[in-house]
């Protein structure tokens, strides 16, 4: 295998990992995953930027098989998914020398027991002359680990982001199809990203005084509408959320999936839209990308002993570590004899920082008085959507 090249002296080294499952062990890819590094070519010196996940070491070393000298090694990120095969690259060209900041340096020592020796370590908008071919380094922390950098080819507009608007899609097509990309760029942004909204913020707005023909992140396809990608991010990490509630549930023995069939039916009844997803079976993938955009989060549970279904408190768990711009929170439940289901939800879930606007246990099968409270919560919910909907009105 050889590089391909996407501008001139410019060239892509993407290793596909279709069969992959997770990732970290947690996160579900149902499209897989790629590796992706990239070579540039100046007249004098040559870079390479990122490395590979080492179990891919043999696929990335026939890549670079070919590749007569490496003068520098940029390394984004210290994740063994970017830079795992930095010593085996060191291996085989040991003139090379690690371009990194500070904080990756004591990552990538300390990680991957790379020689201090090897490291330099490089500022905010330094700039490489490769010769003919300029790398600015621009530092953008928290997409998504504090280290990380983007590095921007001037002469060719190229930006490499690292994670930054990636995807967890193993795919032949080099280029992104934006209708295909949404999904599992969403999806990526939800499990990856999304707690680090205000950093995604900054980093925009960093990156708007840079003219940009490719975006070339480190997963999934290259981004040649840059526009829409750039979009994708200031909707998702910036924009208010949407007129929605997602409602996640899971029932023992049905009382708790009556509550949730009439809620649906009393929501639907004002207007607002709904994704419900049963936690029994759900993919967290799924689940983290509805929270991206719903102004309500429902969470019913049947009660397991005294507290919480286990899979209700991995949902809120996963909502806590999260920390979508949620605006406000319910919970549903039913219990046998009693518990401690709503403030150990609570609890968990308090970081989020959003209101509670109700909560409605039930003893048992519901009761008409019970279904009666149930469209309570209904109308409240319309009345704080409505109340968010003005506001935006007015702001726009």
């Amino acid at each position: 295998m050889k590089p391909v090249e996407i501008n001139k002296g410019v060239y892509s080294i993407r290793i596909n990992h279709f069969n992959r499952k997770f990732f970290d062990s947690l996160i579900p890819l149902p499209d897989g995953t790629s590796y992706n590094a990239y070579l540039v070519k100046g007249s004098t010196y040559t870079a390479l930027i990122d490395t590979a996940d080492p179990e891919k070491k043999e696929v990335f070393l026939d890549y670079l098989s070919k590749v007569e000298k490496i003068d520098y090694i940029v390394s984004h990120h210290a994740e063994q998914d970017h830079s795992g095969l930095i010593p085996e690259v060191l291996a085989r060209y040991p003139k090379a020398i690690v371009l990194t900041n500070a904080k990756c340096k004591e990552l990538l020592i300390s990680h991957l027991h790379i020689g201090e020796e090897k490291i330099r370590v490089i500022n905010d908008h330094d700039k490489l002359d490769l010769g003919g071919k300029t790398l600015e380094f621009i530092f953008t922390p928290w997409v998504h680990w504090p280290e990380t950098f983007s590095t921007y080819l001037i002469e060719d507009r190229i930006l490499f982001p690292c994670d930054f608007f990636g995807s967890h899609m193993a795919t032949d097509e080099l280029i992104a199809d934006s209708q295909v990309i949404y999904e599992p760029m969403k999806r990526y942004y939800a499990e990856i990203m999304m707690p680090f909204r205000n950093n995604i913020k900054t980093n925009l707005e960093k990156l708007k005084k840079y003219e940009i023909d490719l975006i070339c992140p480190s997963h999934g396809p290259i981004h040649k509408d840059v526009k829409f990608a750039i979009k994708c991010y200031s909707e998702w990490a910036l924009a208010e959320p949407k007129n929605k509630v997602l409602l996640l549930y899971v029932s023992m023995h049905g009382s708790t999936f009556v509550l949730v069939n009439r809620l649906i039916s009393r929501l639907q009844e004002h207007g607002i839209e709904i994704e419900k997803l049963n936690l029994e079976d759900a993919d967290i993938g799924r689940v983290a990308m509805a929270m991206v955009d719903a102004a309500t989060i429902v969470l019913a549970t049947p009660t397991v002993l005294a507290g919480p279904h286990p899979k209700a408190i991995y949902a809120a768990y996963l909502a806590s570590l999260l920390r979508p711009k949620t605006k406000f929170l319910a919970v549903l439940y039913s219990y046998g004899w009693g518990g401690k289901t709503v403030e150990f939800l609570s609890n968990v879930l308090s970081c989020l920082k959003a209101q509670i606007v109700g909560q409605v246990g039930v003893k048992g099968l519901p009761t008409e008085s019970d279904l009666k409270l149930i469209d309570e919560l209904a109308t409240s919910i319309s009345e704080k959507h409505q109340t968010l909907l003005n506001t935006q009105a007015v702001l726009k």
